[in-house]
Formats: structure tokens, C-alpha cells, sequence
């Protein structure tokens, strides 16, 4: 995230804040690291506060993991290399706010928030300066994924698999971007509509 950062031109007193798609590790491990040393500014929308704070942990059910990581070489190489960065750290972040209109009005590029629950009960997917950013309501690849295509994260990493079927509708809805930055896989460029389409079952 540093030498990100520096290859932008920027330093550490420059991040003005960081939002959060949702609480799961291997999407706010480096805000731990922010928070805790920098005291960075996190956010994310208000039913995820208390995911983040680890007042409680919605975690993907591991029986739904091991038979596609158990099958497959790269879900496997994926397993031990988030291991050794972390994975199992139950760390929390005690400062996260929820993102409000008039936090968000304050931020670079005003984000503009899009609750997408289901992967988690607060997830939500975000508008920057034209892009959309969706966390894991909607991603183009994963190595535990069926295919590497825009999809919805269901199934092995999916906590509430019921309810994540909405999310790429939610994020579909919104048709300015052209730019799709997902938790997972490559960036997609071109109709976000079209993205959630081909993710709806």
C-alpha cells in the first residue's frame, strides 16, 4: 500500500480517509495497519460499524470452502497465501465511523455509497469520481469463483448465500460509471449494467 501510494505521488499524510466495502480481512487488513499507526480515517456504511469494530465477526463458512479450494491447485496456493498475510488475524478497528452524507460531501471525490448487503449484513459498494467500486457484490475473478467472470460472490465465500443475489442488480442500477474496480479479479471497463447482468443467475 506505501510504495502504491508513493508511485502516486502521495505519502501517508496524504490518505484522507479509507472506506471500507466491508469487514472482512482480506479487505481491511491495511486499514488496521492505517488506523492503528497513522490514525487514518476509516468508514463504511452504519450496519458495518460494528462488523469492523469486531463487536461481532460475520466470516465465510469454511464447510463451503473446502470443496472447491480442496479441488482446485489455485484455491489452494490462494488459502495459504492469504494465511501468511493474515487471514486469521481477528483484529478490529475501534475508530470506524459510518459514512454519512456529510462525511462523504467532506472526501476527495465525494463518494457516493450504495448499500449492497448480503456478502456481509452492511456491504456496500461505492461511487468515486466515476468509479465503481463493489467490493465482493460484484467481482470479475476469484480463485475459489466457478469462472473468472463478473459475477456475485456466492457459494464457498458466501456467509448469507440468499441474499446476495440482489446485490448485482443494486450495483447494475447505477449506470454513470464505466469503470468497475471489484474486490477480486481485473478492473472492467464498459457497462456496469451489462457487468450485473452477466452476473445475475
Amino acid at each position: 500500500m506505501l510504495g502504491s501510494l508513493r508511485q502516486l505521488g502521495f505519502g501517508v499524510d496524504d490518505l484522507r480517509a479509507i472506506l471500507l466495502t466491508h469487514a472482512h480481512v482480506d479487505h481491511f487488513g491495511s486499514a488496521i495497519w492505517f488506523a492503528k499507526t497513522h490514525g487514518t480515517p476509516v468508514y463504511c456504511h452504519a450496519a458495518e460499524v460494528g462488523h469492523a469494530k469486531r463487536e461481532y465477526l460475520e466470516q465465510a463458512v469454511a464447510r463451503r470452502h473446502r470443496p472447491r479450494i480442496s479441488g482446485s491447485h489455485d484455491g489452494l496456493k490462494w488459502t495459504v497465501a492469504i494465511t501468511r498475510k493474515g487471514a486469521m488475524v481477528r483484529d478490529g478497528i475501534p475508530t470506524t465511523q459510518a459514512l454519512t452524507e456529510d462525511v462523504a460531501a467532506g472526501l476527495p471525490g465525494k463518494p457516493m455509497a450504495i448499500p449492497t448487503p448480503g456478502h456481509t449484513g452492511g456491504h456496500c459498494s461505492f461511487v468515486v469520481d466515476g468509479v465503481l467500486v463493489s467490493g465482493d457484490a460484484l467481482v470479475t475473478g476469484h480463485p475459489v469463483a466457478d469462472a473468472q467472470r463478473p459475477a456475485a460472490t456466492a457459494g464457498a465465500v458466501q456467509p448469507r448465500p440468499g441474499r446476495v443475489r440482489a446485490q448485482p442488480g443494486r450495483a447494475g442500477r447505477c449506470s454513470t460509471p464505466r469503470c468497475l474496480l471489484p474486490g477480486h479479479g481485473p478492473v472492467w471497463r464498459g457497462s456496469i449494467g451489462e457487468a450485473a447482468n452477466r452476473a445475475t443467475p
